[in-house]
């Protein structure tokens, strides 16, 4: 109730700041807190990590791992913070981030402002010992070498997770997306999972894309991610098309989130999902608002998928909605389990 009184307050107010009182509220336990929501339809293994359900938090809500003990609460399946950089970075100048209330969007142009690696480690460290929470790998703007950072920043978070993911997708570093260029991207990734195998326990490795590639371009990723072992494959992140916007703050330089990015980021799942053929789960994000979404999604080829935006406008209460409403369409659809629905409709998205 409290949550849903305040939105219309939240939404008068600057969208980064918005976000930053959304945080702290969750830490003075302001929104609701069923814990994990589960069932025998909706208990699924991914990478071998056990999830209670297959809805998790995207990157970029908890950059900074301030808030995990209370996301976990929120119904998520799984939680993914950061992304971290090694050394802390302020971000690109503000306003960076943007309300497309009538495209139920967002556009962001963050830059990876977070504390850096260190901090965010330290709080990782003392995490809830319960739940599934991963780490978002990131690379500083000045870095003259962008491969290593993300190596370098597993090494000092990865003890603390159940995963990392390595993100060559965001629109809002400078030549970050030039690394999803085959020879870059295998060495890349060859370059952190030799970081992983140091660990004393290596964790899975996931690739997050972005939506604007090619069929060449991904059958280049899917090559990459083959030959280099990775455990999953992200898809996908924000996207540089303005195509059917209405909002006025369409032309504002960024990603773009949120439910017109629905399509395309499916059809790039879906076009991954048919070249790996199983062989390298994949989690679906972008533009997921409601139940429906997130099932088609999964029978699009997700094995899980992840959301954030829709809370922009939703509250926590899109994650409860969006669980249990997955839950009901996998029994209406006669699955017992998720995995039975894993796929199904890939080539309708082709």
């Amino acid at each position: 109730m409290l949550e849903k009184l305040g939105m219309p307050f939240v939404h008068l107010l600057d969208p980064e700041t918005a976000h930053g009182l959304a945080l702290r509220a969750m830490g003075m336990g302001l929104t609701a807190k069923p814990g994990p929501i589960t069932s025998s339809r909706l208990k699924c293994e991914i990478a071998g990590l056990s999830l209670p359900n297959p809805v998790g938090l995207a990157a970029g809500f908890d950059k900074n791992a301030t808030a995990i003990a209370p996301l976990l609460q929120t119904g998520f399946g799984f939680i993914e913070v950061g992304a971290a950089t090694p050394k802390p970075q302020p971000g690109n100048p503000k306003p960076r981030l943007f309300r497309l209330s009538e495209d139920r969007a967002a556009i962001n142009r963050f830059g990876f402002n977070n504390q850096g690696a260190d901090a965010i480690a330290a709080r990782l460290e003392r995490r809830p010992k319960t739940g599934i929470v991963g780490i978002n790998l990131g690379a500083n703007k000045t870095s003259a070498d962008k491969s290593a950072d993300f190596a370098s920043v597993l090494k000092t978070t990865g003890r603390f997770v159940d995963f990392a993911t390595v993100n060559v997708s965001s629109p809002n570093t400078e030549r970050l997306r030039d690394l999803q260029g085959k020879a870059a991207l295998t060495a890349l990734l060859n370059g952190v999972m030799a970081a992983n195998s140091t660990l004393e326990n290596p964790i899975p490795v996931f690739l997050k894309i972005a939506p604007d590639l090619s069929q060449t371009e991904l059958e280049d990723i899917a090559e990459a991610a083959l030959l280099t072992g990775i455990s999953g494959i992200i898809a996908t992140n924000t996207t540089l098309s303005r195509d059917g916007l209405q909002s006025p703050h369409k032309e504002q330089a960024g990603g773009l989130s949120g439910a017109p990015l629905f399509e395309k980021s499916t059809r790039v799942l879906a076009q991954l999902s048919q070249m790996l053929n199983g062989r390298i789960p994949l989690i679906g994000v972008g533009g997921i608002g409601d139940a429906a979404d997130a099932y088609a999604k999964i029978c699009a080829g997700a094995s899980a998928v992840q959301l954030y935006t829709s809370m922009v406008y939703g509250g926590t209460k899109v994650v409860r909605d969006v669980v249990h409403g997955l839950d009901a369409l996998l029994e209406q659809n006669g699955h017992a389990n998720i995995s039975t629905a894993i796929g199904t409709k890939t080539k309708e998205w082709l």
